[in-house]
């Protein structure tokens, strides 16, 4: 027990041991960093600019986008300085900030597409009764729940977590502290730790992916019931890759988190760990705007906008 007050911080794996791969990882996720960064403060802007799109799908849709950028920004710029200074060290604050930050971006997101699969469900089969359901006021209150219940849940995991005693070693086999890395270091019983995650993971992962798969059962059977083509093409469209992204995120979330700390660390949990923290908020912003008119055509009036008040 003595040595876990000694830890002052831990060492971050990385993704090669060659010093030019190192500084071309570097490179790599400081570009990503910044596409991601830029795509989803561009939605924002767009949706926050732009009267018509004040409807709850794209107030959505900014949260979301919101989102991401906070997600990304909490791991990617310290895995890219610390590749590029060739420096592994976290301190011990820094790694109880990122782990909270990360569960609670982690859980806002999933809670979010869930909330995004539920106005397509209501917007496609319920269409007469969207206004009523779908309300501002109803949005706001499930955004407010959604933050506030996030930070409880982040809390109390960040929390849970750092009671543990951490003396086997101090490098945590992932390129950004998550939990269950360092309970593979704790000297500690981690079974309840295990446990706590394999319930919540399943009660809030497992709840939302029913919830967002039977969503889009009703969906597609309603669209199906569309006598026109080009209208059934449409509505697919606008569910298909939200799928994508949400199966992307869940797949490689569950199988990081869920899996027993006793599993030994191998560079498959950071490559599946790059699909459920890097992937899905480098892909929302292409997903939603290069395949979406509306935010294509009001990226363009803001151009041109811009363009002629300058002149």
């Amino acid at each position: 027990m003595s040595n876990f007050t000694l830890v002052s911080e831990f060492l971050l794996m990385e993704f090669s041991d060659t010093r030019e791969l190192q500084i071309v990882y570097a490179l790599l996720f400081l570009l990503i960093f910044l596409a991601t960064l830029l795509g989803n403060l561009l939605i924002v802007i767009v949706t926050t600019t732009d009267r018509q799109l004040h409807t709850p799908m794209y107030f959505f849709l900014r949260n979301l986008s919101l989102v991401d950028a906070c997600y990304i920004t909490v791991i990617l710029p310290k895995a890219s300085t610390n590749s590029l200074l060739n420096n592994r060290a976290i301190s011990k604050s820094e790694c109880v900030a990122q782990i909270f930050l990360v569960v609670f971006f982690v859980y806002t997101e999933l809670i979010c597409l869930t909330i995004m699969a539920r106005d397509r469900y209501v917007a496609i089969c319920h269409p007469l009764h969207y206004a009523g359901i779908m309300s501002p006021r109803v949005c706001m209150q499930m955004t407010l729940a959604c933050l506030l219940t996030g930070l409880l849940y982040a809390g109390f995991h960040t929390g849970y977590t750092f009671r543990l005693p951490f003396c086997w070693s101090n490098v945590i086999h992932q390129f950004f502290c998550d939990i269950p890395s360092l309970l593979k270091l704790s000297c500690s019983d981690t079974f309840r730790n295990e446990v706590l995650i394999l319930a919540s993971g399943l009660g809030v992962g497992g709840g939302c992916f029913a919830f967002i798969t039977a969503s889009y059962v009703c969906i597609f059977s309603t669209v199906l019931k569309i006598p026109g083509k080009e209208d059934q093409r449409k509505a697919f469209s606008t569910c298909v890759p939200h799928i994508i992204v949400v199966s992307v995120f869940l797949i490689s979330g569950f199988y990081v988190y869920l899996r027993p700390s006793s599993v030994s660390a191998s560079i498959e949990d950071m490559i599946l760990s790059v699909f459920y923290c890097i992937v899905p908020p480098f892909l929302n912003p292409i997903i939603y705007s290069l395949r979406n008119k509306q935010i294509k055509e009001a990226v363009k009036t803001i151009i041109r906008r811009n363009i002629f008040s300058r002149r």
